[in-house]
């Protein structure tokens, strides 16, 4: 396991964050910034000694105030990915992969090359990389030097869109490739919900909740946290079938099917799908005569306390044995036309042309994922 137990005054912001995850797969730290995300991190990596606490990773003691354990940054074996990969400039690609290695093993240096999709750039420095291939170079030196804990610090957040795609499919190969445990830093929950297993939400220096991405991400609780705005269900699918006639794809979840534009995967791949509050519609019966391709049978399980004029449902659209979590926001009119309440059945309908199309993600204990939303 992944143990954070620690307290730190810096300046006017008190840290007092306290959390285990699982030592397997990618935990995100999300929070606004400012949250303190990037000092928990800070104290993992042994750059911030906290004023009391305890820090382990897989049963190694890395701070420990009560035993005055205090392992300084070189001994953590922690690898550190920062906003800018931090390159050195008279080196090249190979040389700076290779810098700081453990061993000269010929095999892993070509393992980690090839799932970085480095082997085109080795003989480059990196004044001639783009932003992102900086950032595959920072990441594949990290890993070469068999940390037992990788650290991201919002690797992302000083590339563009494009260069963000180009490297959320590498960071995500991580995950099945490497018995590695990643920390990653984000503000940013699209990035969270492609790549993460276990969500730490961090709030004003404290833990607010900690758990798997799509428990976290369908609780009305804690939108204020997980963006109200971008709202909605995470829900885990699994590929079924392709309508080649009409461009679709089927994706199967315990209680129903969602229809999807055409997904070019093989069947049977494990898929990560969110869906945004917004774009559920609801009615008090099975629909008919509708274009819309996806409706489901299911029945509320919370509404949210708002006084204004929308109003947060929490659904349940899968079976008695697997629940399956999904998100509406609808008007206040709206909700007591329909006469909902705490128990109430419903339909939940989502038109197919408000999932988009796939794109590299993750996902907890699955060999490969992917993300709609």
């Amino acid at each position: 396991m992944i143990e954070v137990d620690v307290e730190a005054k810096l300046g006017d912001f008190a840290l007092a964050a306290k959390f285990v995850a699982p030592s397997a797969g990618i935990t995100a730290l999300f929070g606004r910034s400012g949250a303190g995300k990037t000092s928990i991190v800070n104290a993992l990596a042994g750059l911030l000694t906290p004023a009391r606490g305890r820090v382990a990773v897989r049963d190694e003691v890395l701070f420990d105030s009560e035993r005055r354990i205090n392992l300084p940054p070189n001994q953590r074996r922690l690898g550190y990915i920062f906003q800018e990969g931090r390159l050195f400039p008279h080196y090249s690609v190979k040389g700076n992969l290779l810098y700081g290695a453990k061993r000269t093993d010929a095999g892993a240096f070509d393992r980690i090359v090839a799932l970085l999709g480095l082997g085109d750039l080795l003989r480059r420095r990196p004044g001639d990389l783009s932003g992102g291939e900086k950032q595959r170079v920072a990441i594949g030196r990290a890993i070469l030097a068999e940390p037992r804990l990788l650290l991201m610090d919002e690797p992302l957040a000083a590339l563009d869109a494009a260069r963000k795609e180009e490297i959320l499919p590498f960071i995500a190969a991580l995950r099945g490739a490497l018995d590695i445990p990643v920390v990653y830093v984000s503000h940013a929950m699209d990035e969270v919900i492609r790549l993460a297993d276990t969500l730490v939400l961090v709030d004003g220096g404290k833990i607010a909740a900690t758990g798997t991405v799509e428990a976290l991400t369908s609780r009305i609780d804690l939108r204020p946290l997980t963006g109200r705005f971008e709202a909605g269900a995470v829900i885990r699918t699994v590929l079924r079938g392709h309508d080649k006639v009409y461009g679709l794809s089927e994706l199967a979840f315990p209680g129903g099917r969602l229809r999807v534009p055409h997904i070019d995967l093989p069947l049977g791949t494990p898929l990560r799908l969110r869906i945004h509050a917004r774009d559920v519609v609801l009615a008090s019966a099975a629909p008919n005569g509708l274009s819309i391709r996806n409706a489901f049978a299911g029945r509320v399980i919370e509404i949210s306390p708002d006084n204004g004029p929308l109003v947060d449902l929490r659904l349940d659209i899968g079976t008695p044995a697997e629940p399956v979590m999904l998100w509406a926001r609808i008007t206040q009119r709206a909700l007591a036309d329909l006469r909902l309440a705490v128990g109430s059945p419903v339909h939940a309908l989502v038109k197919t042309v408000a999932l988009e199309r796939p794109s590299p993600g993750g996902g907890r204990g699955v060999s490969e994922a992917h993300e709609a939303y």
